[in-house]
């Protein structure tokens, strides 16, 4: 099999690099940049190129390019630590998901905003406790006329200070099992009722953040797809998240870095290099496998339990070279402080490994 890209695919390439580049040279560069790194004018600069929603349908106003084509692209910019953050949790789920499930009301409402990298979006998923285990969580959506009133507390969520709506995946009924009663809706983040209070973690970044939400109203026309049915919407936008190149690549910069700086007269150095330069090569055949939607339903758990831990193996290679250095704080070391969240956050590996044994392998629980 020929594994080398096109000529328009590594022009393509070039390009993304360029891009980066230059958005580095004018907003610095962000450790885990889609997730840290904020900038809406870089966001709409990638509207304008048409590179949000890419490969979206040309009836949804993308641009029918191929999945490959995006992934090329996600990766230059994150590599080089492009501030991404802005508009990529809408190019990566919301738009996919309001374009599956979402009403022709609502995505003539939304998704404009979100091609031209005009709204931010956030994902208010987990709950103090109901992190992975997704189907216990309380925050309730209770109707009322034509309202949704909503109460609870979200936790983890990334961008709540900023964002222009919030992506709910919340309770409207305490019937039957866990899995059921999960509804989505759409909530403007300017709405009454709404604190939002940012954390600040022991690498300096605030963009995790807790949502409380009392008496919160919202039409009953933000309602996403199907209401109480909607724990198999959010298991597909799930799919999104975790199986993406940004699963890989996040802190490619900081080993570029290490890298440049090892000793590699070492051969145990030089066996450990290479180590890391397979499992990067491994890790983007399983990321192109989910792109391409070659892989079997599911396994995205495991793609992005590889990727994550690879990750983490990456920023040990990082403090190990950099040695004493790298206990000095500086934007390398918040770096490497961050390297915990990789297998946490979008499901930790303990529940990638659980979900590929009974979904994907069908093992007995």
């Amino acid at each position: 099999m020929d594994f080398t890209w096109t000529p328009e695919q590594e022009a393509l390439r070039a390009e993304a690099r360029e891009v980066a580049s230059d958005a580095v040279r004018r907003h610095g560069r962000a450790n885990d940049s889609w997730i840290n790194g904020w900038s809406r004018e870089f966001a709409q600069e990638l509207g304008e190129r048409g590179w949000i929603g890419l490969t979206w349908p040309r009836d949804f106003g993308g641009q029918a390019r191929p999945a490959i084509d995006r992934l090329i692209i996600g990766e230059e910019l994150i590599k080089a630590g492009a501030p991404i953050g802005a508009m990529w949790f809408a190019d990566r789920q919301m738009g996919p998901t309001l374009m599956t499930y979402g009403r022709p009301d609502q995505q003539a409402e939304f998704l404009p905003d979100i091609l031209a990298g005009r709204s931010v979006w956030c994902i208010g998923m987990s709950e103090p406790n109901a992190g992975s285990d997704l189907a216990s969580l309380k925050t309730m959506a209770v109707r009322d006329g034509d309202d949704w009133v909503i109460n609870g507390q979200k936790i983890w969520t990334s961008f709540g200070e900023v964002a222009d709506y919030c992506y709910l995946i919340c309770r409207t009924s305490t019937e039957g099992p866990p899995h059921a009663g999960i509804s989505e809706i759409i909530v403007p983040m300017d709405t009454p009722g709404i604190e939002v209070r940012p954390i600040k973690d022991m690498t300096t970044n605030r963009h995790f953040c807790e949502v409380f939400y009392t008496d919160v109203r919202v039409p009953v026309a933000n309602l996403v797809g199907t209401e109480g049915g909607a724990f198999k919407q959010t298991m597909r936008q799930l799919e999104h998240e975790r199986g993406g190149i940004d699963r890989l690549v996040s802190n490619y910069a900081l080993y570029c870095i290490a890298r440049d700086r090892a000793d590699t007269s070492d051969p145990r150095v030089r066996a450990e290099i290479a180590r890391l330069e397979t499992k990067y090569r491994i890790g983007r055949i399983l990321v192109i496998r989910e792109v391409l939607r070659q892989a079997p339903s599911g396994f995205s758990a495991a793609t992005k339990c590889f990727c994550t831990e690879h990750e983490w193996d990456v920023a040990q290679f990082v403090a190990r070279t950099l040695g004493a250095e790298a206990t000095i704080w500086n934007d390398v070391t918040q770096g490497l402080a961050y390297a915990p969240g990789y297998t946490i956050m979008g499901g930790t590996s303990n529940v990638m490994r659980n979900i590929l044994g009974e979904r994907v392998l069908g093992l007995p629980r």
